[in-house]
């Protein structure tokens, strides 16, 4: 027998001390899309040290589009600005496909870096009058 996954969206998450785990099933796309990621922003700031890791699981994904992609880049983005790694975790096929389809694979899933710090660094060089 076959699983498949469930057509509607359903999350469910997991706290533990340095970790945050977001279990996403359904579909994700423009209708469900906004709902990760407010609840995602939500439970990386609610007032718990921050997670050093952020691990979504997408064990039961049915399907998902450019909105979802989108949510999974704003992801990245907010669990880098507070230092955690993103962890994708139990990729399907259609969702690996997409991520190498769009490149962004490598992106989502490196570690956190001070590039912010070293870029601002870099600019201004020693002198503080900034590369041209």
């Amino acid at each position: 027998m076959t699983h498949l996954p469930p057509s509607e969206f359903t999350l469910a998450f997991r706290h533990e001390p340095a970790t945050l785990t977001v279990l996403i099933g359904g579909e994700l796309d423009y209708d469900t899309s906004d709902d990760l990621l407010d609840e995602v922003s939500r439970r990386l700031t609610a007032g718990r040290p921050s997670p050093a890791d952020v691990r979504l699981d997408f064990s039961d994904l049915a399907s998902i589009d450019s909105s979802g992609l989108t949510a999974l880049l704003m992801i990245h983005r907010r669990t880098s600005a507070l230092g955690a790694t993103l962890h994708l975790d139990n990729r399907p096929a259609h969702l690996e496909r997409l991520l190498h389809l769009t490149a962004v694979l490598d992106h989502l899933t490196a570690p956190p870096t001070g590039t912010e710090v070293h870029q601002a660094e870099e600019d201004d060089g020693p002198t503080g009058a900034g590369v041209i």
